[in-house]
Formats: C-alpha cells, sequence, structure tokens
C-alpha cells in the first residue's frame, strides 16, 4: 500500500541552494511498506497526507501538538553520543526522542510539507529567561512584519512572543536566511542559513534519506 510520496526533497534542496520553487517537487519520499516503519513514522506520514486542506492555524496546532506527544526530551549526548546533533524528522521519529532543535525541525519541515510558505517560519534561537540558557523554537508569521506565534516543546500552548516573557529571541533561520531578531518581530536578514554547519549537515543527510 502507498503510504507517502515525496514529502520533503524540495523543501532541502532549498535548504541547501535556496531554490525558487519550493512546492513543485515536496512529494518525493521513498515508497516503505508500512510494517517496515516506526508506528510514529506512519503516524507523522499519515498526517501530512490527510490535513493538506486544512487552515494553516489547525495545520500549526496539530503539528505543534503530534511532536510534544510523540516525542521525548532528551539531550544529544544521551541519543546520539555527541554534545551537538541536529536530527532529520525521521530520525527523530525513529527514535521517539530529541532535544529542543529536533523539535523545531521536525515541526518545521512538516509544515513546509503542509503547504505553509517558507516565508513564514522560521526557527528561532532565544534565551530562556528562567533557567539562563539557550533554547530554540518555531516561530510562524501570519504575515510580513506581524507578531509571531511561537510553538514550543517546554511550554506547549501556541502564544504569541509578547506572551512568551520567559524567552528573549537572539536570531533566526530557516532555508532562506538567517536573521538577527528583534523582540516579538524579525529583525535584519544578515546571511545565508548555509552558513551554519549543523543546517548544512542536516540538508545533506536528508537529501541521502530522499534519493534511497
Amino acid at each position: 500500500m502507498k503510504v507517502f510520496k515525496l514529502i520533503l526533497f524540495s523543501f532541502v534542496l532549498l535548504s541547501l541552494f535556496s531554490c525558487a520553487s519550493q512546492k513543485e517537487t515536496v512529494e518525493r519520499e521513498i515508497e516503505k511498506e508500512p510494517q517496515s516503519e516506526p508506528a510514529s513514522i506512519v503516524a507523522w506520514k499519515n498526517l501530512i497526507e490527510i490535513n493538506q486542506d486544512k487552515s494553516e492555524m489547525e495545520k500549526l496546532i496539530l503539528v505543534n501538538n503530534f511532536f510534544n506527544q510523540n516525542i521525548r526530551w532528551l539531550e544529544d549526548s544521551e541519543i546520539w553520543k555527541q554534545k551537538d546533533y541536529w536530527a532529520t524528522p525521521v530520525e527523530t521519529l525513529t527514535k521517539q526522542a530529541g532535544d529542543c532543535e529536533d523539535f523545531c525541525i521536525g515541526k518545521y519541515y512538516t509544515l513546509l510539507s503542509l503547504g505553509i510558505p517558507l516565508n513564514k517560519l522560521k526557527m528561532t534561537y532565544v534565551k530562556d529567561i528562567e533557567l539562563n540558557q539557550a533554547h530554540m523554537v518555531l516561530t510562524y508569521y501570519a504575515y510580513k512584519g506581524s507578531e509571531p506565534l511561537v510553538l514550543d516543546n517546554k511550554n506547549k500552548k501556541i502564544l504569541k512572543g509578547s506572551q512568551r516573557t520567559d524567552l528573549k529571541p537572539v536570531y533566526s533561520f530557516n532555508g532562506d536566511g538567517t536573521w538577527i531578531s528583534k523582540q516579538n518581530k524579525l529583525g535584519q536578514k544578515v546571511g545565508s542559513s548555509g552558513r551554519n554547519r549543523l543546517w548544512a549537515e542536516l540538508s545533506e543527510r536528508m537529501l541521502k534519506e530522499n534519493s534511497r
């Protein structure tokens, strides 16, 4: 039975090469027998397949809840025996564990696969003021200049940036570039996301996953 085809390929190419067309080849993923895949990956593919026609807000809620409910938080050192490792959505769902970057990456690529435009999504490094440590969240901008909504694995409610007084934004990025963040809005673009080594390595692994 065909479960899912061609989901993430074009977005990975966009991350590596800043391709203009985002949705043209988004439905390319290797066909697998359902019994060969973990239930979490089957559920993820089904989520993408059956929710294409939902509103953007409904998609945000579905994806935020899916990852927060199906992934447990663990340090990279426990999962991957590395200090810092950015996992693909497939890797995270296979392990059913990840750190804040992995939650964020999973939500980001899933929402792209559901048709959310790239320019509305940013992965945002923040300072957790209460814990005095770095953290990553996914931010969604309904339109240019709007206040972002925050998708987080710690506070599981989707809230406006101004409501997250426990977070101080530092910088944001996606497949199109990197921005210095300002409180509750997107700041100046400062370069390409390809300069981020972990992001480049993640994109390369996703290309390999989808070309097998």
